[in-house]
């Protein structure tokens, strides 16, 4: 039995890796990696700790007795105590300098930045694969002819490939947004409980300098470039804002393509992978709906939501620190970096296993194909010594006619066999057959594909190098 609630986005949805990064032990052993940090800083500079009480934290590093830790911020009502009393019971000889000088965001917030920025590197891998595989699918359908559409009404055609393209530039800018975004993350640092560094000041009586360096330190244990310049008791609470925009982008970006997918796979151009034994519909044993793509567009809608989480705790922080944006924090943070994780997975899946159809594109650029020929119909006939205008009015009266046979009686369109029986064109039958050669309506499509390929995509994929395999276990 399982009584208890489960959240989908990690018993479904979300990977083993993502999920290990914002677990309690990652969150917790960060925590301890941060009161080590600390306590080796301010022994370099002069407090009285010893080396043995260092080793002996960083012995117990991964014991986290969580019951211990329960038990004690049920008594105490605060976690961090909680977790400052349950490590202390393992090292008994760093005890009592544990946590010194510090304030709860010391460990807290320093702690959710750097989850962010290793949750990020992870979001980034996931771009690049997805990136590096629309890359392969524009490449290999350059000079697939298709039917555009604009407001989802026959347009002129393109070419499979272009269209991937415009998926891959909307990922390429989210990945500069992620970019941007993750090498301008900083620590908190330590700054104290109002961010003045008071506490710290008087552990090092009076000293700015030591002050000043110990936050250097810090960062540097901890592999950042450096702290916040300023800050109350937390860091600006924009932060977090500024991720989660980046995450809701890329959730953007993938909805749309899965909308596009999804009314491919109603005109029947393109499917989704289908397993041997996948079922469609519980009712419908023929159905193949696009499920993958489905789940995209639905997760997505959840990330693009979470953005007014953010924006509402940056915008009512009071003063130097309220507590009202610690649960909403829990909550809003993980689940974004949860859900764009399975999205991407699942992006990389469709667009490396879907299955494309040349054939019914073909059937439908030749159904509106006597509609998009009709100016280069006009320009043949004019060339040939016609009466431009005159002959423009021939097609506008033929084109009703022929459409509304089309609608009203579902007959095929037969728009080309009237101009060709029209002595006013002038057509024959040769004539028309080259009129009609797609290749001639797709404009510069296969170029400007390999020309975004060659000067956009494939630069960032050569500086990203080999791409490390997914190993994720995500249910797609």
């Amino acid at each position: 039995m399982k009584p208890t609630y489960e959240n989908p986005l990690c018993t479904r949805y979300a990977s083993r890796q993502m999920q290990q990064i914002f677990s309690p032990d990652s969150k917790f052993t960060t925590w301890r990696r941060l009161w080590i940090a600390l306590a080796e800083s301010e022994r370099e500079l002069g407090l009285p700790i010893t080396q043995e009480q260092i080793d002996e934290m960083r012995a117990h590093l991964d014991e986290i007795d969580y019951e211990a830790a329960a038990a004690y911020e049920k008594r105490l009502r605060h976690d961090v105590m909680a977790h400052i009393h349950a490590f202390g019971d393992l090292c008994p000889k760093a005890k009592p300098i544990i946590h010194l000088g510090a304030t709860s965001c010391f460990v807290g917030d320093n702690t959710d930045i750097i989850l962010m920025r290793e949750a990020l590197r992870r979001v980034r891998l996931l771009l690049l694969h997805l990136i590096d595989a629309l890359a392969a699918f524009a490449e290999a359908n350059r000079n697939v002819p298709t039917l555009a559409w604009t407001h989802f009404q026959a347009a002129q055609p393109t070419t499979l490939g272009k269209r991937a393209c415009l998926w891959t530039q909307d990922f390429l800018m989210d990945l500069e947004r992620l970019d941007f975004e993750l090498g301008r993350l900083r620590l908190l640092g330590c700054k104290g409980t109002t961010g003045t560094g008071a506490s710290f000041l008087a552990l090092f009586d009076g000293d700015a300098q030591k002050v000043l360096q110990l936050e250097r330190l810090i960062a540097q244990k901890m592999d950042f470039d450096g702290c916040m310049p300023v800050s109350g008791q937390t860091y600006s609470r924009k932060v977090d804002a500024f991720v989660l925009d980046v995450l809701a982008g890329i959730a953007q970006s993938a909805a749309k393509m899965a909308t596009d997918l999804r009314l491919l796979a109603h005109l029947k151009e393109l499917d989704e992978p289908f397993e041997t034994e996948q079922v469609g519909s519980s009712a419908m044993a023929y159905k193949r709906n696009p499920m993958r793509c489905e789940r995209i567009c639905s997760l997505s809608r959840h990330v693009c939501s979470l953005t007014v989480d953010t924006a509402f705790t940056a915008s009512t922080q009071w003063l130097e620190r309220t507590l009202d944006d610690s649960a909403n924090r829990r909550i809003s943070i993980p689940e974004g970096f949860l859900a764009v994780d399975a999205i991407l997975t699942l992006a990389v899946n469709v667009i490396r296993g879907c299955r494309v159809y040349p054939k019914v594109m073909e059937k439908h650029l030749r159904e509106e194909l006597p509609f998009i020929a009709t100016e280069n119909i006009l320009m043949h006939a004019v060339s040939a010594g016609g009466d431009r205008q005159a002959l423009h009015e021939a097609i506008r009266r033929h084109a009703v006619d022929a459409a509304a046979q089309v609608k009203l009686e579902g007959r095929d369109n037969d728009l080309l066999d009237r101009l060709l029986a029209d002595p006013r064109f002038g057509l024959t039958r040769d004539d028309l057959d080259a009129i009609l050669q797609l290749h001639q309506y797709v404009g510069l499509a296969p170029e400007q594909t390999e020309q975004f390929l060659n000067q956009w995509v494939r630069p960032v994929l050569a500086a990203a190098g080999t791409l490390p395999p997914l190993d994720s276990q995500i249910r797609v």
